[in-house]
């Protein structure tokens, strides 16, 4: 590893969300997460528990996706699929809010949605996806006050599967909305040591990648995914 691009590795969640991934695609997922001391890895719910399974006894966190990537389920739905992953052995939720709700001024129903998720959850780590490319600044800030009234962790800015991902302007725009005591998690699009870097400097304290070896300096072996 790079020792200049070492501090980054604490901070990001080693993401492979592909609809196509294969058990072999987690195994390698989770070898490189342990190999190179990952905060988590970021994996779809249909192998929570495979992964739970493979960083038993390791710091690497397991850390899954609910609603995704729409966000437009029932809230039961996403309670039931909260749920289920904590039972396989998921140590954090990222859940997409429902976007449509918060566009409608429904912010009662985006409240109780994301709270709803962080009850399921049962003290694990819960970030709020707000996916910012489909929402105005104002739409933004109110999702983030919306979100941390619900007892989130963490407001995420994207699931890296709509039009845009992260940007710094985003960042810090969330981070001025929750304040130092809410986690920032800059999500879509980093594919490089710079880009991460500019957003941690821009207020994001985790990190979602499928670049996770290129940005710490180890891309002598190839990536794992795309987020």
């Amino acid at each position: 590893m790079n020792n200049d691009n070492e501090p980054l590795a604490g901070l990001i969640d080693h993401t492979l969300l592909r609809p196509e991934t294969t058990a072999a695609n987690i195994r390698q997922l989770a070898q490189e997460a342990r190999a190179h001391e990952f905060c988590s890895v970021c994996i779809l719910p249909a192998y929570v528990s495979l992964a739970a399974e493979l960083l038993q006894e390791s710091e690497v966190g397991v850390c899954t996706v609910i609603g995704f990537p729409l966000g437009a389920t029932e809230t039961q739905v996403k309670v039931i699929e909260t749920d289920i992953a904590v039972e396989q052995g998921a140590d954090e939720i990222d859940m997409v809010m429902n976007i449509g709700a918060l566009k409608s001024g429904q912010s009662g129903i985006v409240k109780s949605d994301i709270a709803a998720v962080v009850d399921a959850a049962r003290g694990r780590t819960v970030k709020a996806i707000l996916e910012t490319c489909l929402l105005s600044n104002d739409e933004k800030a109110a999702a983030c006050r919306i979100a941390v009234a619900a007892g989130v962790d963490f407001v995420k800015t994207s699931t890296g599967f709509s039009h845009g991902g992260a940007t710094t302007d985003d960042v810090r725009l969330l981070r001025e909305s929750v304040g130092p005591d809410i986690g920032v998690k800059a999500s879509g699009g980093i594919r490089d040591y710079q880009s991460a870097h500019d957003m941690v400097k821009a207020g994001a304290n985790r990190l979602g990648t499928s670049a996770s070896l290129i940005i710490i300096g180890a891309d002598e072996q190839e990536e794992s995914g795309r987020n």
